[in-house]
């Protein structure tokens, strides 16, 4: 079940977007891995979550190490925004 439905209400800002995300970081280490954002995409209601799991870490990973920084993840939520989160 999803947490946020895309098409629902109340649009979510980029602080908020960044703090759900920042909670799928599941091992603590400080970055967003692949996985971990495909669950996170799955639990906010998108569709083709691994497939958008992988486009938002190749847009927003510039070091190219595989993951998403606390560095990287201003990028990673302004490349997310385009999908229009909302509060269902």
């Amino acid at each position: 079940m999803p947490i946020w439905n895309p098409r629902g209400h109340a649009s979510l800002n980029e602080d908020q977007i960044k703090g759900l995300l920042k909670r799928y970081d599941k091992n603590g280490d400080g970055k967003l891995s692949k996985e971990e954002l495909k669950d996170a995409f799955r639990d906010l209601g998108l569709k083709f979550s691994g497939w958008r799991a992988g486009k938002a870490l190749r847009h927003a990973d510039a070091n190219g190490d595989g993951y998403i920084s606390d560095e990287e993840l201003n990028e990673l939520v302004k490349y997310a925004m385009r999908w229009g989160f909302s509060i269902s």
